[in-house]
Formats: structure tokens, sequence, C-alpha cells
């Protein structure tokens, strides 16, 4: 596993946790099963275990119409694309050429915006599209504008993504409307993997982020789902532990750079009838299983 399948650069990107999220598909017997993620992001997780057969289908939804563009493009558009990675320009002027795109999409084609969204996440800091150039507009830094853009890798990516169309299916909804509408349709087999918008900080870090009353609102609609198993990741913070006050959780550590190191704990919220695994390979994950035990494996009654 440890691959990077995704070509995007994202803020609090959770690819690092896709040996537990396989853990929980073998522990709930949904592996080989379709896999769905309603803020898709970078979709690190679900590119890996796409990749790697663990899951026969993926379900991607962001209601970024940015990062929906890129995702269109590199399945509809993958070989255009890949030209345009390999013979763009990467210097500041073509970066603010791409910075013009993404103020004023609308002015634009879905495929220009799909590569506009693609160059700053791999030329801004941290990804972060609403962010600066690496290396600044005097490219004084001690990192330039080329220091994440490796051409031939993010190519072999887009490639193998593309190769894998059949088995992706994309939305552009908003959250609760792509509850609403999509999982009514899910296999039985499926999992859901919901990473929402960060409850701190997330306004530096996404052109679509949420007000608190969206957070409570979001946290209502997973908890009704019932008919197919879902999990839930988070910053672990009393607002959303709250929410999510009914439902099994634990707490864990994890890092992310993202302008400035984003250090913290975080949350994993499971629906009623998933299985827990006992065990991950993940150190952390598996410290947190272990501390929290009681409350994640409450004892069988005669």
């Amino acid at each position: 596993m440890a691959q990077n399948r995704t070509p995007l650069r994202y803020p609090g990107g959770k690819q690092k946790l896709t040996p537990f999220v396989l853990e929980l598909l073998k522990a709930n017997d949904l592996e080989g099963g379709h896999y769905v993620e309603p803020y898709a992001g970078g979709a690190g997780v679900a590119m890996e275990l796409l990749a790697d057969g663990h899951v026969e289908h993926v379900h991607l939804n962001d209601s970024s119409y940015h990062v929906y563009s890129f995702w269109r493009s590199i399945l509809d558009h993958t070989d255009d694309f890949c030209s345009r990675i390999s013979r763009s320009l990467l210097n500041v002027d073509e970066w603010k050429i791409h910075r013009e795109i993404l103020r004023h999409p609308e002015d634009h084609s879905e495929f220009e915006v799909g590569f506009a969204t693609f160059y700053l996440n791999r030329t801004n800091r941290s990804g972060v599209l609403t962010g600066g150039v690496i290396g600044g507009l005097d490219q004084s830094g001690k990192w330039k504008i080329d220091a994440r853009f490796p051409r031939n890798e993010l190519i072999t990516r887009v490639e193998l993504i593309a190769s894998l169309r059949e088995s992706i299916t994309l939305h552009n909804l908003d959250a609760e409307k792509f509850f609403a509408t999509c999982v009514k349709d899910l296999p039985k087999k499926s999992l859901i993997y919901c990473d929402p918008p960060y409850f701190e900080k997330a306004s530096r870090l996404y052109l679509n982020h949420y007000d608190p009353e969206d957070h409570g609102r979001i946290a209502k609609t997973i908890q009704k789902i019932k008919r197919v198993k879902w999990v839930v990741s988070y910053d672990g913070v009393a607002p959303i532990l709250e929410y999510y006050s009914e439902r099994r959780k634990f707490l864990y550590q994890l890092q992310y750079n993202a302008s400035r190191a984003y250090k913290g704990s975080e949350v994993f919220i499971f629906s009623d009838n998933t299985v827990i695994p006992r065990r991950s390979s993940l150190p952390y994950i598996a410290k947190a299983l272990r501390s929290n035990s009681r409350s994640l494996y409450p004892p069988l009654h005669a």
C-alpha cells in the first residue's frame, strides 16, 4: 500500500489512513464492494483501494466545481490533460493565468477549469487553491514553483486513474443532496467514508467550508443512514464530539502540513452496524483501539 495514487495534494488528505479503511472493509466483509466518498477532494484513499483491487467501484462526490472539473477532465480528456502536464510552463506568469481561470470559471471550459485546479494545486503552498505560489511571486524562496510538479510521475497517476474510469462514478453535488439522492441506490455491500471539511481552520484550507450549523445539520443527515455502513473522520473538537455523542468513536493523533503544520486530535466515528477491527497495522490507530476498547466493543449480554 503506501504508493500515492492521486495526482492532487490535499490539506488534510486521509491517504495515510488507507490501511485502516481496508481493515474496516475486511472486518465488515465489504472488500470487493463499492466505496463512497461524499467529500472526495483528492480521493487518495479511494484511488489506492481501487487501484489495488480492494473495491470494485468508487463513487466520488465533491461540491466544488473546481475539484469536480479536475476529476471529469482526467477521465474524459486523458490524453489532452497529460499533454498539458508535459508541456505547461512552470513560471509565475503561467501561474497567474491559471489563477485567473479559477477566479472566473464561468468564462472557461470545464477542461480549462479542471487543469487550472490541478496546476494551482501542484504549485501552491500545501496545495491550497487560495494559497500563494511556492517560492513566492518573486521566486526567492528555498523551494520554487516546480517543487511539487514531477511531470512524469503525475502523468503516470493520471493514466492509471483513467484506465479505471469504468469503475468510477463522479458527482458534483452538495453533500446533503448527495446523501438524499445517491445513497439509496448504493448496493448493500458498500462503505461510505465521510471526511467533511475541518470544523476549525477550514476557511483557510478549502474553497468550500462549513459553518457550525452546517456541521450539525450534516451530522444529523449522516446518522440517519441505515441501509449501508458508514464512518466519519473529523478534527476532534468538542462540538463534533457532541454532534456524534451517541455513536462509537475514538480520538487519535495525526499531523498534516498546510501552510503551518496542523496537529491535533482527530476522531473516527462509526455507524452502529459497522464492525470495528480490534487491531490495526497503523500504530496510532492500534493505540486508540486499545485505549477505547470498552466503549468500542461493549460486552455481550447473555
